[in-house]
């Protein structure tokens, strides 16, 4: 059984959905692939997962640097995004990579790395906004390259300028 909350932030309306083992999903409104990574039988319902889930985004927002570790996370695709989101998980708070960094990491091409980050199912708190192009720009984020640009700012990994 799954259920699911609207969050209200600073990029908008974002939904988060858990099941038993974890946290599937969490999307901002009009994000690629929303539809897919949220599952279509989830009601609306806080759980206690929920509710700590709202309260990490509480604290993220607020610049408190929590980390993915305090929430179970369900991460459901292939094998290898599975890897690639994994190793989301270990970019620190307040710091960027390049896709190509990221490749090396794990042995692949940037393109294969940048399609597995863009399908991301759980935004923000698998830190897929943390991935740049080979120059710095922002590129490819399923919820937006200003949502982007929000996310990073409020980890001061960008000027507000």
């Amino acid at each position: 059984m799954f259920a699911k909350i609207a969050y209200n932030s600073p990029v908008g309306v974002l939904t988060v959905a858990a099941g038993e083992n974890g946290i599937v999903a969490l999307t901002m409104a009009g994000q690629k692939y929303e539809e897919r990574h949220l599952p279509p039988e989830a009601e609306e319902r806080e759980t206690p997962l929920l509710k700590s889930a709202r309260a990490w985004l509480d604290r993220y927002f607020a610049g408190k640097q929590p980390v993915a570790a305090e929430l179970p996370l369900d991460l459901r695709g292939t094998e290898f995004q599975r890897s690639v989101w994994k190793a989301l998980l270990t970019i620190p708070y307040g710091t960027v990579v390049t896709y190509g960094e990221l490749a090396k990491q794990l042995h692949s091409s940037p393109r294969a790395v940048g399609s597995a980050v863009g399908r991301n199912p759980i935004n923000i708190i698998v830190p897929c906004h943390r991935v740049v192009g080979s120059d710095g720009s922002l590129t490819g984020y399923a919820g937006g390259v200003e949502n982007k640009r929000r996310l990073l700012v409020i980890e001061g990994a960008l000027d507000r300028s």
